[in-house]
């Protein structure tokens, strides 16, 4: 593994465990009414395309940091909708 797949998978796992502070109050307090449903949305389509390009392009970084924030967000989204 070179030294930019490094750079890519740190990058990120930074970015990508930005969502768990928001996902975790959401869990806990049950609260969403400060989260834009539309943004969260937005979001998601957006890193949908990012995994899709990075499977084109075989950018292992790209995917994996892709497919755990679509998940991570999918869970807040999922909580948006369920506790409106």
């Amino acid at each position: 593994m070179n030294y930019i797949t490094v750079l890519g998978l740190i990058a990120g796992t930074l970015t990508t465990a930005s969502f768990l502070p928001q996902l975790i109050k959401t869990w806990k307090s049950k609260s969403t009414k400060d989260i834009s449903l539309g943004m969260f949305i937005i979001l998601c389509v957006g890193i949908f395309l990012w995994i899709v390009y990075g499977i084109f392009i075989r950018a292992l970084p790209v995917i994996v940091a892709n497919v755990t924030t679509f998940i991570l967000a999918i869970a807040i989204l999922y909580f948006k909708i369920k506790y409106k």
